[in-house]
C-alpha cells in the first residue's frame, strides 16, 4: 500500500510538472507577445543586422514584450542564423510563432519610393538609396553604364528620362537592376499609344519630349503657363532656332542658384548650352513630372517665339512674336533686376 501511495503521489507530481511545462511551451509559442499595448508597427531589418541587433531593436522599441521567449522560438525554428532584411509589419497580439514565421519567410511589406525635384544623377542616387537598401555606388554605376542603359533603350544622357517622378511601391530589398527594370516598366506604361502618337505629331521621340519637358518645367513658375511655354519651344524647335533657355546654361555651369544669366555664361562650350547650339540638349536637365510631359504633348498652339519673366516677379511671363517686342519686355525686366540689385 505504501509503495502504491508513493507511486500515485509521484504520478500526480509528474502530471502537474508536465501540465505546467505544456502550458509554458504553449504560451511561449502561441501566447501573444507582440505589441500587447500598442498599434501595428513597421520596423526595418537592415542588411547588416544580426540576430542580437534585431532582438535589441525589437525590445528597445517595445515591439516584443518577452524577448527571451521570442529568442527561444527563433532558435527552435532556425531563424537566428537566417535573418532576412526588409521592412516588416508587426501587429498587436501576434504570437512568437506567427512573428518568427513571418520574419523567417521574408514576408516584408512594400515601401513608398518617392522622388522628384531631381536634376543630377548623384541626387537621384542619394534619393533612391536613402529609401531602399540599394548600394549608392552600384546604382550610379548602372546609370553610367553605356552598355546596360543601351539595352533599356537609352544612353548615358537620356537614361534619367526613364525615371518619371511619382510614388512607387517597392520592396526595401529590391536590387539596383530590379529597380531599373521596374522603372522601365513604368516608363513603358506611361508612354502608351496615345502619348506616342502625340509625340510623333510634334516630330519628337518620347526621350526628346522628356528633354523638352525638363526645360519647360524649369522655366515655369505658374503651372497654368506650362502649355504656353511648351508651345513656344515647340515653335522654336520646328523653326530650327536656338532654344536660348537659361536653365540649360545653369545646368551646363552646374549652378542653379544663379538668378541672372550673364552674356559670359551663354558662351560656355557645352552641348547643354542652348544659346550656343541649336536643337535640344543631349538629355533632360531634370526629371520632368507627368504634368510637364503632358504640357509638351498637349502644348498650346500660338505664334510666340520669345518670352521674358514679368518685371513684377510674379512668376508670370510676357510672350512675344517678334524680337523687337521681346527686347522691350526684356528691358523692363532687366531694369527691375538692376533696381533690386540682382546682378547674379
Amino acid at each position: 500500500m505504501q509503495k502504491r501511495k508513493r507511486f500515485m503521489i509521484g504520478l500526480v507530481i509528474f502530471s502537474v510538472i508536465l501540465t505546467s511545462f505544456s502550458f509554458y511551451f504553449y504560451q511561449v509559442f502561441y501566447g501573444s507577445n507582440i505589441l500587447r499595448e500598442g498599434t501595428a508597427s513597421a520596423m526595418l531589418i537592415d542588411n547588416d543586422d544580426t540576430f542580437d541587433s534585431l532582438r535589441n531593436k525589437l525590445y528597445d522599441t517595445r515591439i516584443v514584450d518577452d524577448i527571451l521567449s521570442f529568442s527561444f522560438v527563433s532558435k527552435i525554428l532556425g531563424y537566428q542564423d537566417n535573418i532576412k532584411p526588409g521592412l516588416y509589419l508587426f501587429e498587436p497580439e501576434m504570437t512568437n510563432l506567427e512573428t518568427v514565421r513571418r520574419l523567417r519567410a521574408g514576408d516584408q511589406i512594400p515601401i513608398d519610393l518617392t522622388f522628384n525635384n531631381i536634376r543630377f544623377k548623384e541626387e537621384l542616387a542619394d534619393r533612391i538609396t536613402e529609401d531602399t537598401g540599394i548600394d549608392r555606388s552600384e546604382f550610379l554605376s548602372l546609370l553610367n553604364n553605356e552598355a546596360y542603359v543601351n539595352e533599356l533603350g537609352f544612353n548615358k544622357e537620356t537614361i534619367m528620362a526613364m525615371f518619371i517622378p511619382n510614388t512607387y511601391e517597392v520592396y526595401w530589398t529590391i536590387s539596383a537592376k530590379g529597380l531599373f527594370e521596374r522603372m522601365k516598366k513604368e516608363y513603358d506604361k506611361f508612354w502608351n499609344p496615345s502619348r506616342i502618337a502625340k509625340a510623333e505629331a510634334i516630330g519628337l521621340t518620347p526621350q526628346e519630349v522628356s528633354t523638352l519637358a525638363a526645360i519647360v518645367q524649369d522655366e515655369c513658375s505658374i503651372s497654368s503657363e506650362s502649355p504656353k511655354i511648351a508651345g513656344l519651344y515647340v515653335n522654336r524647335v520646328k523653326q530650327n532656332m536656338r532654344l536660348q533657355a537659361d536653365p540649360t546654361v545653369k545646368f551646363a555651369l552646374g549652378d542653379f542658384t544663379i538668378q541672372r544669366v550673364l552674356l559670359a555664361d551663354t558662351r560656355i562650350d557645352s552641348p547643354y548650352n542652348t544659346y550656343k547650339y541649336r536643337g535640344l540638349p543631349p538629355g533632360p536637365i531634370n526629371l520632368p513630372t507627368i504634368m510637364s510631359l503632358d504640357a509638351v504633348l498637349n502644348y498650346e498652339k500660338h505664334n510666340y517665339l520669345y518670352m521674358c519673366a514679368k518685371e513684377d516677379f510674379s512668376g508670370y511671363h510676357r510672350f512675344a512674336e517678334t524680337l523687337t517686342e521681346h527686347n522691350k519686355n526684356a528691358r523692363l525686366f532687366q531694369q527691375e533686376m538692376n533696381r533690386r540689385k540682382i546682378y547674379r
